[in-house]
């Protein structure tokens, strides 16, 4: 899919979970059905910058993977999207990090078994420098060290006037006792481009939301943007100062799985933003490559 005719020159520096994904190959209510399953890759933070590569976008991950055959299924896949494995850390301590996923048409359920995608290390200063925008998830920010080395990049990122995007896909189950607040406050504090669903802000909250409710929590925010992503209800998005604004969801031929479809919402919405496009350009490319992603059983790049 092309987005304009003009070729951005930006980059964007992925800093987040790569990990293997192992999905139900049919709907299923929950994991307590049986099903037979098939590995991908996954992670939110890694399908958003293959997917940005697919969308014609400079982007680089930085990512831990165990130096197992896990990992080595993960760089593979990660090369045959076109992405770089030359920030990718495989350690020999830990292994690589695998997601249970019974994937339906609403909101999959999911089991996490953490290890190595917590073990992200510092990021180089001129890494940071030579990107235009940072990207991470809430999975990313929920175990140490990652958490504290990507709060510091994201810092070092604000400092020299960069832009910072953070899909806050936050799940009580991926932090534990933590409840999450210190770090959305911290990267609040950085202006971010924010994507969040309204599931993510009913756990994050422990409140059951209307969308008109999220949309007046959200308002407490004052950040560039805030997309507020709704399923088959669209997205409700608003620029700081600015009132929010709705776009309706795309028809889709067939639904496959809605598994990743927050992940190419958001990537289609920064391709478009590092093509310096007006925002609702943005989110035009943000709902054609979800719904391209919701008719497709595959990744996008394949």
């Amino acid at each position: 899919m092309e987005l304009t005719n003009n070729i951005s020159h930006k980059k964007a520096l992925v800093i987040g979970e790569l990990l293997a994904d192992i999905i139900s190959e049919e709907n299923i209510p929950s994991l307590a059905s049986p099903s037979s399953f098939k590995i991908n890759q996954g992670g939110s933070a890694a399908n958003f910058c293959c997917n940005l590569k697919w969308l014609g976008i400079n982007a680089d991950l930085v990512a831990t993977v165990g130096d197992d055959n896990l990992g080595v299924f993960l760089t593979n896949e990660l090369k045959t999207a076109g992405v770089s494995d030359q920030y990718l850390l495989r350690t020999a301590q830990h292994q690589t990090t695998i997601v249970l996923v019974g994937k339906n048409t609403e909101t999959p359920d999911f089991i996490a078994y953490r290890s190595a995608d917590a073990y992200i290390t510092p990021i180089e200063d001129q890494l940071i420098e030579s990107a235009d925008l940072l990207h991470t998830t809430a999975f990313s920010l929920s175990l140490a060290p990652a958490q504290k080395n990507i709060l510091i990049a994201f810092s070092k990122a604000n400092q020299l006037n960069k832009q910072v995007s953070i899909d806050w896909n936050f799940a009580p189950s991926i932090w534990g006792e933590d409840d999450g607040k210190a770090v959305f406050e911290q990267i609040c504090k950085l202006n971010p481009l924010l994507k969040i669903s309204v599931d993510d802000l009913e756990r994050f909250t422990g409140k059951s939301l209307s969308i008109e409710e999220s949309m007046e929590w959200l308002n407490q925010l004052s950040i560039e943007l805030i997309c507020l992503t709704c399923g088959k209800d669209g997205v409700w998005y608003k620029t700081k100062n600015q009132q929010w604004q709705h776009q309706p969801a795309l028809p889709v031929a067939a639904v496959t799985g809605v598994t990743g479809a927050g992940d190419a919402f958001w990537s289609g919405f920064i391709a478009g933003y590092l093509q310096d496009q007006p925002i609702e350009n943005c989110i035009d490319y943000a709902l054609e490559t979800a719904r391209k992603k919701i008719e497709k059983p595959q990744p996008l790049y394949k």
